[in-house]
């Protein structure tokens, strides 16, 4: 790693487990993580990356539920194979393994649809290690309407998070409507915030980004924004990256320095791996944009020193700069996970 390099990147959101689960169904053999992740995340300082299993948005239920075992199972082996570099983060005690030079990877659930309607099914995958989790993607489900819907959490959402709360989970308000949002907000009492993947309205309008109200409301819940940086959210005319370092000196202006970090979304080489060549609408991708769409020079986790040269040349340094790269979301973390058994 070259100067610019930090201490500590954590990063809230890479759909990396898609790819490797992907791979792993079409029959190709061998560490697949090693193979496709791990030398990226180590060329670009990452030092903790949340993990989020999702489901097909057609799926059933029952096909939400494979494809989310079939996730935590590529989850389980990138840890067992590679065990001498990467920890599963799962209780306070892991995250002390990070602090000693193993990548800590954190499991997490981005929309609910392989619960089904069972709310008790929260406390499996509580079980398997999961410790984040969202309650949609852009669409709707049974618990709550998405970024793309105007609806709220329903009564079955209201009990989801209520049992969320109680296992000590950190509620993601990603891909929420505004309803959602606030619904969430209202109801999840001492319950821990994050947003694992958004940006800023003020600089962009989009459904995906936050509001600086909103901003605000997760800064005084002690919430931690973190950043995606994707053309998608940062800037459809000019997708650079002193755009993204425009979001990142917003949200610190709305909601303090030490409530800001990273979620980039690196899609480009999951959606080439898995050939999504034509971008379903629900993506809420503006006409012309594909998924692959990348920030220049900044399209995958290795390219992480850029933009922390990018942030040195903006005025972080020192405390600053280790906060928003990784001390926020670690400290969040470290905050919400349980002691060890």
């Amino acid at each position: 790693m070259g100067v610019d390099s930090p201490r500590l990147i954590a990063d809230a959101h890479n759909d990396l487990l898609l790819e490797l689960a992907f791979r792993a169904r079409a029959g190709e053999r061998g560490n697949l993580f090693a193979r496709h992740w791990l030398p990226q995340l180590e060329r670009g300082g990452v030092g903790l990356q949340v993990c989020p299993v999702s489901a097909p948005l057609e799926a059933d239920r029952e096909a939400a539920l494979r494809a989310a075992v079939e996730q935590v199972a590529a989850f389980e082996r990138a840890t067992r194979e590679n065990a001498d570099r990467v920890v599963a983060v799962r209780s306070r005690a892991d995250l002390e393994e990070v602090e000693h030079g193993r990548i800590g990877l954190v499991l997490s659930l981005e929309g609910a649809e392989p619960l089904g309607e069972d709310v008790g099914s929260a406390e499996a995958f509580f079980e398997l290690g999961v410790r984040m989790v969202s309650l949609t993607w852009n669409t709707s489900n049974a618990f709550a309407s998405g970024a793309a819907g105007t609806g709220g959490l329903t009564a079955l959402g209201a009990k989801l998070v209520d049992r969320l709360a109680e296992l000590g989970v950190i509620l993601d308000l990603v891909h929420a409507s505004e309803a959602t949002f606030w619904d969430v907000l209202e109801r999840c009492g001492e319950a821990q915030l994050v947003v694992s993947h958004a940006a800023c309205r003020a600089l962009l309008d989009h459904p995906r980004n936050l509001s600086d109200e909103q901003l605000r409301a997760v800064a005084e819940r002690g919430g931690v924004l973190c950043l995606m940086q994707l053309p998608l959210v940062i800037d459809h005319e000019h997708p650079v990256i002193d755009r993204v370092v425009d979001h990142l000196d917003h949200a610190v202006s709305v909601m303090g320095i030490d409530r800001v970090g990273l979620g980039a979304d690196f899609i480009r080489q999951v959606s080439r791996a898995l050939r999504l060549e034509v971008s379903p609408t629900d993506t809420l991708l503006p006409a012309g944009m594909t998924l692959d769409a990348a920030i220049e020079g900044l399209a995958g986790p290795e390219d992480y020193p850029r933009l922390v040269a990018a942030l040195r040349g903006r005025g972080y340094a020192g405390e600053r700069l280790d906060a928003v790269l990784g001390g926020n979301l670690t400290a969040l973390l470290r905050t919400a996970l349980p002691e060890p058994p």
